[in-house]
């Protein structure tokens, strides 16, 4: 089974940027459309960016414009450069394939946590 390890996250302050790493413990078949979630606090974990293998890429309006996925199917690693980042990015971060209704299929990481405040 894959294991997932998100990194990158931090406190920062609104307008700022951060990028965050999610790396497989085995390679990503280039085959797995793959996606970032994130849950705020007291809110249900959300997906908002996926990318296919051939690199197409979809967001939600909610940070579309603001934030870019991408991949490295070389370094089994996937990206998210979160641009003009707001208070309600809060939130703990995770990377995960789509399963069925956009769930994730592989086992969860820790994920890594966002902060913006000022």
């Amino acid at each position: 089974q894959v294991q997932l390890v998100e990194s990158g996250g931090g406190l920062v302050q609104p307008g700022e940027s951060l990028r965050l790493s999610c790396a497989a413990s085995i390679g990503i078949r280039s085959a797995y459309m793959m996606a970032w979630y994130r849950q705020a606090p007291g809110k249900q974990r959300e997906l908002f960016a996926r990318i296919s293998n051939a690199g197409t890429t979809i967001y939600a309006d909610s940070v579309k414009g603001r934030f870019t996925i991408s991949r490295d199917n070389a370094k089994s690693t996937v990206y998210l450069q979160m641009n003009s980042l707001k208070p309600e990015d809060t939130a703990i971060y995770y990377c995960n394939r789509p399963g069925p209704a956009g769930v994730g299929s592989l086992n969860w990481g820790r994920g890594t946590q966002v902060t913006v405040s000022s």
